[in-house]
């Protein structure tokens, strides 16, 4: 961006400056007289500066300021600095003291950005010292101990003139052995803002508060009906716990008129979380999660503290653009993803914090344009693209730094934010020190962008995606002083993209060659999208054969958005576990759904039935199947008549299905079968199961054989049926006449001899033959023994 012109104003009072270096020089008059009586010792300046024999001590004191009240003073108060000396060198120093001086006003964003990178230079001087009552000192300086000091000082001390930004030093003088004269020793600079009447315009400024987290859910889900979600680890509720980062973000956000600009990921992550959830643990068991009650009682501070300010959606797990349009697109369906995230955003951010938001921007990372960011970025709706002005490359020559909107053709906007506002607080904030100077130096940049002209500007700061807890703090105490402040008021991100462009501004969009080589190497590469892209082509042919196809598709589709998210920037490896973790998760549910194994089956007969089974281990039903056999030797085996037959499957959740195909046989032998699953379009579902078919096919000779040999035993049963007959009528005559011999009168009651019957019997049905006998044992015997025209006595048997 073009450097802001100087600005020029009046120095204070000559007569005033006048006194006070006369006063200067007459108290440091008997100090030079006794250096001069040293022939040893260098002389120094009055302003406390050393000779150049005495350079090799300098900056051996570290000076720290860890506070300056107020940030922006106003007449009549005291400006307290506080903070800490420590003797980092090898020798005590003896004699010091900490005083403040007063530089005159920079005239430049520029000069600012320069006092800044030379903070702790001892060498250049800064004005003089406000000496008196407005020093701490210390009679020594032990090496590696640390002192704390507080000065307060009336702002009418420090002869501040007109309205601008002015050095405030803080430096400790002192002696040490080898250097025993006075000097200097250590020093902070820092910024004095001062503006105590109200500007007129004043600048509007937008503040970007971003909502923004890591990756922390998986597309994995927990075995049961509620379809709980599983965790990478716990770090997302260290976030949101009390005193957490995102904990810090809320609390601070809520008392403060900014835009809030959210990752709707972030708000279903919590509120997932929030309705219970696991945890992957070791190995490949998921433990329970254990921060449902911290979920909610963030969700809830949230909720009361956007309530009624802008809310800016991103696209549903922030993804990356730059990544996506320098390596993405060339992928077929990666811009689907993007619009996809970018329709679940609203959605999302309505049902959890019940606040309609804005989707029309987008942010790429570091707000790094060229034309191909600028495409992908729009091409899901976005009109405005949050640019950064350090990218955006300012060469139009502007002495000034000009309003946020550019028009940069096809109806879009970009919003260029000012890069040095926006990069204030990269650093280390975690220290006072750190805080402080990145708040004095925030202040001083924005007062001084107020000043280059009479014409009033939109301006835009859009600080880091996930600011640490510290930063944060930092932040929210800067922005708090400046809208506390006379010379800037606050306005939303829309009314700042709305607002009138300035016509000498540059609108072009910086070429692909000029964005930075640095984001070029953090980018996501092509092979993730093509990952991404495979991943969705299974999650296509798995969603058809579902009876509740939502359950799979909606966590896998936020899967594959988070798994473009911007936060896997500088994070390579993470990135491609992730993405292989969700791409085996649903290669083993579609697993699930597949066909048994099968051995050798024997086929006796032209004709029987096959049954193949389907199994189901996922929780919710499979329909829209097909199973198909084929029989790749039909000459041999035929199915149902053909090479193939095909029967639709359904199959509830957790059961199995066998499906039963009729087969014949044309040959003997062995035949081989295919059994595959396909889904209604005609693609395999799955993998095949081969087997074989042993064909053994009974032929006519063989029935013949067959027949012939149950004709004999029919026929033996039937000989020996007659023969038992024909022996049990013989023993009945023979009864009658041994029954007549022994006894006229069968009714004289003389007793039967039963056992000598049944010798008799024995004996007539043994080897021994009779007259009436057949003389060949192929002769038929007669039927039935001759019959007696008597009466049959009582008790006989007959057979009939």
């Amino acid at each position: 961006m073009a450097e802001a012109a100087d600005f020029q104003g009046t120095s204070p009072s000559p007569a005033r400056r006048w006194l006070r270096r006369t006063g200067a020089l007459l108290a440091g008059a008997p100090l030079l007289a006794g250096l001069l009586q040293l022939p040893a010792a260098p002389a120094a300046d009055a302003a406390g500066q050393d000779a150049p024999q005495a350079a090799a001590g300098a900056g051996s004191v570290s000076v720290s300021v860890d506070s300056l009240t107020p940030s922006v003073p106003s007449e009549g108060d005291t400006v307290t600095v506080s903070g800490t000396v420590t003797n980092k060198g090898k020798q005590a120093v003896t004699d010091a003291h900490v005083g403040l001086s007063v530089g005159p006003p920079l005239t430049t964003r520029s000069g600012i950005d320069t006092v800044a990178r030379n903070s702790d230079d001892v060498q250049t001087p800064v004005g003089q010292e406000i000496g008196g009552k407005y020093t701490e000192e210390f009679a020594e300086l032990t090496p590696g101990v640390s002192r704390p000091f507080s000065i307060s000082v009336p702002v009418d001390e420090l002869d501040l003139g007109q309205n601008g930004v002015y050095q405030l030093s803080v430096a400790l003088a002192g002696q040490t052995a080898a250097q025993q004269w006075e000097h200097t020793l250590g020093v902070q600079r820092t910024f004095l803002p001062w503006q105590p009447d109200e500007a007129e315009p004043r600048t509007k400024t937008t503040f970007l508060w971003p909502l923004i987290s890591d990756v922390h859910v998986t597309a994995e889900t927990g075995s049961n009906e509620q379809q709980t979600p599983v965790f990478r680890d716990e770090e997302l509720a260290k976030e949101i716990a009390s005193g957490g980062r995102l904990d810090r973000m809320v609390s601070l956000g809520k008392d403060l008129d900014v835009t809030w600009v959210i990752d709707p990921d972030l708000l279903a992550s919590v509120d997932a979380m929030a309705q219970g959830y696991e945890v992957r643990g070791e190995g490949d068991e998921n433990v329970p999660g254990r921060h449902e009650a911290v979920a909610e009682r963030w969700l809830a501070q949230l909720q009361k503290a956007v309530a009624d300010k802008e809310i800016v959606a991103l696209p549903f797990g922030d993804p990356d653009l730059a990544s996506l349009a320098h390596n993405g697109t060339a992928v077929a369906g990666s811009l689907n993803h993007l619009k996809e995230a970018t329709d679940a955003a609203t959605e999302t951010v309505d049902t959890i914090l019940h606040v309609t938001p804005t989707t029309d921007f987008a942010w790429p990372v570091n707000g790094a344009v060229d034309p191909s960011i600028v495409k992908v970025a729009t091409s899901a709706g976005a009109d405005k693209v949050i640019a950064r002005s350090d990218t955006f490359n300012e060469t139009s020559g502007l002495s000034y730094t000009p309003s946020a909107p550019r028009p940069i053709g096809g109806g879009t906007t970009a919003v260029v934010a000012d890069a040095r506002l926006s990069t204030a607080f990269q650093g280390d904030m975690a220290k006072a020190s750190g805080s402080t100077l990145a708040t004095q130096r925030f202040l001083a940049q924005s007062l001084m962008l107020g000043l280059q002209t009479n014409e009033q500007r939109s301006i835009v700061v859009a600080p880091q995606r996930t600011p640490s807890a510290s930063q944060a703090q930092t932040m929210a105490d800067a922005l708090k002083a400046l809208q506390e402040g006379t010379w800037s008021e606050s306005q939303d991100l829309t009314a700042a993209a709305e607002a009138k462009p300035d016509p000498a501004a540059r609108t072009r969009i910086p070429s692909a060659s000029a964005y930075p080589s640095a984001l070029r190497k953090q980018e996501l590469p092509r092979t993730a999208f093509e990952q991404i892209a495979r991943t969705q082509d299974k999650l296509d042919k798995f969603k058809v054969i579902l009876s509740e196809a939502d359950r799979v598709v909606t966590p896998f589709g936020r899967a594959l958005n988070r798994a473009m998210s911007t936060s896997w920037r500088g994070r390579a490896a993470d990135a491609a576990i992730y993405r292989s973790g969700v791409e085996t998760y649903l290669d083993g549910l579609i697993d699930s759904v597949k066909l048994i194994e099968k051995s050798e089956t024997k086929l006796s007969g032209r004709s029987a039935t096959i049954p193949v089974t389907v199994q189901n281990n996922l929780v919710q039903g499979v329909d829209h199947l097909v199973l198909r056999l084929s029989s790749t030797n039909p000459t041999r085996l035929e199915i149902d008549g053909d090479a193939y037959q095909e029967q639709p499957i359904t199959v509830s959740g957790g059961h199995s299905q066998s499906v039963k195909f009729t087969t014949s046989a044309n040959a003997n032998g062995r035949a081989t079968v295919v059994a595959q699953l396909y889904t209604p379009d005609g693609q395999k579902y799955g993998e095949p199961v081969t087997f074989d078919v042993k064909v053994t096919e009974i032929t006519a000779t063989v029935m013949l054989v067959i027949g012939g040999g149950v004709l004999l035993l029919v026929l033996a049963g039937f000989r020996m049926y007659t023969q038992r007959k024909r022996a049990a009528a013989r023993e009945a005559a023979e009864d009658d006449r041994d029954t007549g011999e022994k006894s006229d009168d069968p009714q004289d009651g003389a007793p039967q001899n039963p056992a000598a019957a049944a010798e008799r019997l024995t004996e007539e049905s043994g080897s021994g033959s009779r007259a009436d006998d057949p003389q060949q044992p192929s002769d038929p015997a007669p039927d039935t023994a001759p019959e007696s025209a008597d009466p049959s006595g009582t008790g006989e048997r007959v057979d009939r």
